[in-house]
């Protein structure tokens, strides 16, 4: 398995690592945002791609009108099955769905939300082009991407101290994906490729990322994210050993705790004409 294929599985305990640590650090202030700008749209049906624990959906869930109807897909069942696991304040329909070939007929949707998925398209522009399918003419593409890592102040900490674990083969993941998209002008043309003649509005938002213990976002990182099967593959004891560097790095960097560092992404609106 190639490391762009083994960035797309999220399996094992990760799911539910995910949810407890990294959902309420990094995704929960811009799942907010999300569902805040699509509420102030009239929309009716509305599909999630890459919906992961669902984070978006239960916000959606709660900002959007009874009347719109929310399906929320995920590549990944487990993850799909933690999101259901937590549930939402409204039924939701889940499904599993890979965003490069949605099973959705055409002008199914009067919007598409990605919270942070993007980053993990094997083809954007194809991906792109599907969500353009899916839609209604008239109808909004809503999504987010992860800034550079170094505008990522826990992500890039964790990343520089899993270098000083394994030298010789640093593991990359955050770098490599989650903060691999964030060049804007490289998105607005994987939007026009994918078959948008609007221009996209593209806003950069920083937030804040708070936890109680320097401990959380190491955990956060190094064993809810793929950087826990990149630490594995290099030592398969190893995974204590290197959450720990990474709590004593953050711990450095902004005390013991609470801890509070910077986060930042770009969120991008674009209109199907």
């Amino acid at each position: 398995m190639s490391a762009a294929d083994g960035d797309k599985v999220f399996a094992g305990s990760v799911p539910r690592l995910y949810d407890t640590y990294l959902v309420p650090l990094i995704f929960q202030p811009y799942a907010n945002d999300l569902a805040k700008r699509l509420a102030a749209r009239p929309v009716e049906r509305v599909l999630e791609v890459a919906a992961g624990t669902g984070v978006v959906t239960r916000a959606l869930a709660e900002k959007l009108p009874e009347r719109a109807s929310i399906v929320a897909t995920d590549l990944n069942q487990a993850m799909i099955d933690q999101a259901m696991a937590i549930g939402t304040k409204r039924p939701v329909e889940w499904r599993q769905a890979d965003a490069m070939k949605l099973f959705f007929p055409d002008a199914a949707f009067d919007a598409v939300v990605c919270q942070f998925g993007v980053m993990f398209f094997p083809d954007r522009a194809q991906a792109f082009s599907e969500a353009r399918r899916v839609l209604k003419p008239g109808g909004t593409f809503l999504f987010n991407a992860w800034d550079r890592i170094e505008e990522n102040e826990f992500a890039d900490v964790v990343t520089q101290a899993l270098a000083t674990v394994f030298p010789q083969d640093p593991p990359r993941f955050m770098a490599r994906t989650p903060h691999g998209y964030h060049d804007t002008a490289v998105i607005a043309r994987d939007l026009k490729q994918g078959g948008f003649a609007e221009p996209a509005q593209i806003e950069t938002i920083a937030a804040r990322s708070r936890a109680a213990l320097a401990s959380d976002p190491a955990v956060a990182y190094c064993q809810g994210t793929v950087f826990r099967s990149e630490i594995e593959a290099r030592d398969k004891a190893g995974l204590a050993g290197a959450t720990e560097v990474a709590a004593q790095a953050i711990a450095r960097r902004f005390g013991p705790g609470p801890v509070d560092g910077k986060i930042q992404a770009h969120i991008i609106t674009v209109k199907k004409s």
